[in-house]
């Protein structure tokens, strides 16, 4: 069985930017509901499908399947009204890998990080540019996202 451990951050200032290349990820939702998601991904000439289901705000069950590109474009096309797009940083510090998302389209100005523990409690030093933490908010997961855009919040509530 698939466990993903992740804790989020918004991002501060442009320090990380230039610690690793960017790689474009679009990926659609085929289903969205607090307990579980099914997400459609490409990134590049590769696909995937996912599934997840929460176990708490840090923790979730994931599995994941490659799938043909081909498909994925079709289901993206015509079976996820529900999309997001973004640029994807993967930034190694102390032992640890940094998911920078750069967010385009409606999200246009979020950035967040993602980093993923072996459990939740691990114990890890957050870079400089990593700003408050959004773990347990769940408007700033992707699955939220795809459907309340990020510049549909009010500014007050960002």
């Amino acid at each position: 069985m698939g466990m993903e451990i992740e804790r989020r951050f918004k991002v501060s200032g442009e320090a990380w930017r230039d610690l690793a290349p960017g790689v474009w990820y679009k990926q659609g939702y085929l289903s969205v509901e607090a307990a579980r998601t099914v997400r459609v991904r490409v990134v590049g000439d590769q696909a995937w499908l996912t599934l997840k289901s929460q176990i708490s705000h840090m923790s979730r069950h994931e599995f994941e399947y490659s799938i043909p590109l081909a498909d994925a474009e079709t289901m993206l096309a015509t079976m996820c009204p529900m999309l997001v797009e973004k640029k994807r940083y993967k930034i190694s510090l102390d032992g640890f890998l940094w998911e920078v998302d750069e967010f385009f389209g409606d999200n246009q100005g979020l950035v967040l990080a993602e980093i993923e523990l072996p459990d939740e409690n691990t114990v890890f030093t957050k870079p400089d540019w990593i700003a408050k933490e959004v773990t347990e908010d769940g408007r700033y997961t992707n699955a939220y996202l795809s459907q309340h855009s990020y510049n549909s919040w009010p500014e007050e509530s960002r």
